[in-house]
């Protein structure tokens, strides 16, 4: 292939000529439909006979009548059955959606205190205030005042711990 352009007077001869066979192309497709519609009507539908007494005038009336009924019927039952497909399409479409779901952006880390999140998480009309450090368990420390001597005896600091130790599992 060669870089090089056309020219814009061989580009619009060569729009020209698609144009003009593709309009060949759609006359052609109508002259054809048309000739498909009258060869299904003559297959279909006979042309009526209207030589014959009045009685056998209605009792082709009546057979159109019945045909004309049964078509009714027909196309009545082809709408309901369109009208539940589309139903049927819209539900679809709306459980893909749910499916798929809304994408939800990346979570920022956010420091908030308890109080913060309860009120977050409960609205603006619930206010609860927790203190969460009230709930926990309070340990007295005893301090016990020892002589400057004792301090450094180091069995006597075993016997307080063994002391705190009492304390923690008599409670």
């Amino acid at each position: 292939m060669s870089d090089k352009k056309m020219n814009s007077s061989r580009r619009h001869h060569l729009k020209s000529l698609m144009l003009s066979i593709a309009a060949n192309w759609i006359q052609q497709e109508k002259k054809d439909i048309i000739v498909a519609k009258e060869a299904y009507m003559t297959e279909h539908c006979p042309k009526p006979s209207l030589s014959g007494d009045q009685a056998s005038l209605m009792e082709a009336c009546k057979k159109l009548h019945a045909l004309l009924d049964k078509v009714d019927e027909e196309r009545y039952d082809m709408e309901t059955k369109v009208s539940k497909a589309d139903k049927e399409i819209e539900d679809l479409k709306i459980k893909v959606v749910d499916l798929a779901g809304v994408k939800k952006p990346a979570l920022k880390k956010v420091r908030m205190s308890a109080d913060a999140m309860l009120k977050a998480l409960l609205g603006s009309k619930h206010t609860v205030n927790m203190d969460l450090r009230a709930n926990l368990k309070q340990v007295k420390k005893e301090v016990k005042e020892e002589p400057a001597e004792a301090v450094g005896d180091w069995r006597k600091n075993i016997e307080d711990k063994a002391d705190r130790k009492k304390m923690f599992e008599t409670s």
